[in-house]
């Protein structure tokens, strides 16, 4: 069972092969953070009767855990919840503060992301991507960039990460006010904590400046994208896919951390 009131890495544990990639990128991030590592399953109701087994599995990955890692903190998390109260649940109740999930089962995140206060790290399971010291954020007009340069800046002075930053290029006034305004407190911020940092002025809009982000980040030695996700999520969004879900299928093996604007996000003890 886990520690309530410690901050927690969450691991989305889904009981296959890939877990274990996952739990390893989940140990770097707690490690990181110097927090506790939750190794988390979400059964389905028509798994209750399984309940035992799975409790009885999800021990079994933290022994290997602790075999190895003898230092690091490890719980573990036997829930039952809809994809829409699970990140409060989490958050509220067991004080997460990271979700680290495998990236080729995005869709099945789609729900409990728009509903997140708790930013979500898709990995790809065979990713080997995960020093977390070389990130990549896209700026864009909303005023939740301050949420995203926030964990960048959590990067920045627990793993001595650099960041690069690409601001939008929009042509109406106020969105190119609205930019430059959150340029410059992305500034402020990483200069305030020493954290060294890069910015580029981008080619493209507020709507496309994340897809532009993500190309920068693949041609270079990024390993991890840092984006908001979708601020409004529309009928159309839901047939075509949402940008943010565009990205991580287009991104690989390269984490990709999504911050949801729609929330209060809840932050990082030090």
């Amino acid at each position: 069972m886990a520690n309530s009131k410690e901050q927690k890495i969450v691991v989305f544990i889904e009981l296959k092969d890939s877990d274990q990639n996952l739990i390893i990128h989940g140990l770097k991030l707690a490690a990181i953070f110097k927090k506790e590592l939750c190794l988390l399953y979400n059964y389905q109701p028509k798994q209750k009767k399984q309940r035992d087994e799975l409790k009885q599995k999800l021990q079994s990955y933290a022994a290997i855990v602790k075999q190895e890692v003898p230092e690091q903190l490890v719980s573990t998390l036997l829930l039952c919840e809809s994809q829409t109260q699970l990140p409060d649940r989490l958050a509220e109740d067991y004080e997460g503060i990271i979700i680290v999930l495998n990236s080729l089962n995005l869709r099945s995140y789609t729900t409990a992301l728009a509903e997140t206060s708790i930013p979500f790290l898709f990995v790809h399971p065979e990713s080997k991507i995960m020093d977390y010291n070389h990130l990549l954020q896209p700026i864009d007009l909303r005023k939740e960039i301050s949420d995203s340069s926030l964990w960048c800046s959590y990067f920045g002075r627990f793993n001595a990460a650099q960041i690069v930053t690409i601001s939008a290029n929009d042509k109406t006034k106020e969105a190119k006010t609205n930019v430059m305004k959150n340029t410059e407190m992305t500034r402020k911020l990483y200069e305030k904590f020493k954290i060294a940092h890069k910015r580029y002025k981008g080619s493209r809009s507020s709507l496309r400046n994340v897809f532009e982000a993500l190309e920068l980040a693949l041609a270079s030695d990024c390993n991890l994208l840092v984006i908001l996700g979708s601020s409004t999520i529309t009928p159309v969004d839901l047939l075509i896919g949402l940008p943010e879900r565009k990205v991580i299928k287009a991104a690989g093996k390269l984490p990709v951390m999504v911050i949801n604007p729609r929330k209060d996000n809840y932050i990082l003890c030090d």
